[in-house]
């Protein structure tokens, strides 16, 4: 009588045999198994894409398309609307804030760019060299921006304000005139470019501590070997460094600005004067306080196009000088 072991040896020749006669799968067949468990494998990313797609579409191409539409359209919102053409636009172009508003956003644009472009870079520098406490000075920096925009506009408001506002109030102190900040036409837009860049500053300053820190430290050194000093270092390391990142946020800053509008709704209403409606809030009265959406659409579309435009150029104009 053979031991269970000899019976496990013996039947193991069979086993590879009956292994060996199973049929193998064509190549056709073999593609296509591989290409079914592809699909099951990637079949929740694809679900998860087709939504994102889905919700992008409803809710940025379509208020887009909708806004072409409805800036040839008389609407209203209680009637049905009525197909106008271009009147909205000739309506625009006739009435006399639309160049004021035109040309009170670009001086506020400039003047965003003068400081608010300058003084969060000067302060990413500062920053960057300070070599004890840095966590506290960052937060210090980029606290304004955590504070709600409309908190912001009226915490400004009562500083600026003519009787008991905090500015005023501190030059009397030392004996110096007080201004009329906010109802002064010569002063009001300045005094709301102050505003959005003490508010804005900290993201656009920590977006440039994050670029100087990728700079080598052996470039500095080299430069401080060779007797540079300060402003040469800026000039010849650290603004190559960091150029296409000054060129990013200089257009992605020039789009936001001249886009402004909670800082002359809240603090100034456009005034004095007119001296501080801009794009948005001329826009916002044509909606909301005349009840003229196809104008107000109208006005979106260009200011779109207007952006659109000199995104294009500068994007190819940028490009053609990294080219060269």
């Amino acid at each position: 009588m053979s031991s269970p072991r000899s019976s496990s040896l013996l039947a193991w020749p069979a086993t590879s045999s009956s292994r060996a006669r199973r049929p193998v799968a064509s190549p056709e067949e073999r593609r296509r198994t591989k290409l079914r468990r592809k699909i099951k494998e990637n079949l929740t990313a694809y679900g998860l894409l087709c939504a994102a797609l889905v919700v992008f579409a409803l809710f940025s191409w379509y208020p887009i398309v909708r806004g072409v539409l409805l800036s040839f359209q008389q609407v209203d919102f209680v009637n049905p609307p009525t197909w106008v053409g271009f009147d909205n636009f000739q309506r625009l172009f006739e009435d006399p804030l639309f160049g004021v508003a035109w040309r009170n956003t670009l001086l506020f644009t400039g003047l965003a760019l003068v400081f608010g472009f300058a003084v969060p870079f000067l302060t990413a520098v500062l920053l960057n060299e300070i070599r004890h406490a840095k966590a506290f000075f960052r937060l210090a920096v980029y606290l304004p921006v955590m504070l709600p925009p409309v908190v912001t506009a009226l915490m400004w408001k009562w500083f600026y304000d003519p009787g008991p506002g905090l500015f005023n109030s501190a030059l009397g102190a030392v004996g110096l005139p007080g201004g009329q900040w906010l109802d002064s036409s010569s002063t009001a837009m300045l005094s709301l470019v102050f505003v959005s860049t003490w508010a804005n500053m900290g993201s656009t300053t920590l977006i440039y501590l994050a670029a100087l820190g990728t700079i080598p430290g052996e470039l500095y050194e080299a430069a401080e070997l060779d007797g540079a000093g300060l402003w040469k270092r800026l000039r010849h390391v650290t603004f190559p460094q960091t150029r296409f990142v000054l060129l990013v946020l200089l257009l992605l800053q020039i789009v936001a600005t001249m886009q402004v509008f909670t800082e002359p709704y809240v603090m100034t209403g456009g005034g004095p004067d007119d001296s501080t409606v801009t794009v948005l809030l001329l826009l916002y009265r044509y909606a909301f306080v005349y009840n003229d959406f196809g104008s107000a659409s109208a006005m979106s579309l260009l200011l779109f196009v207007a952006l659109g435009v000199f995104s294009a150029w500068y994007v190819r104009l940028t490009r053609k000088a990294d080219q060269s």
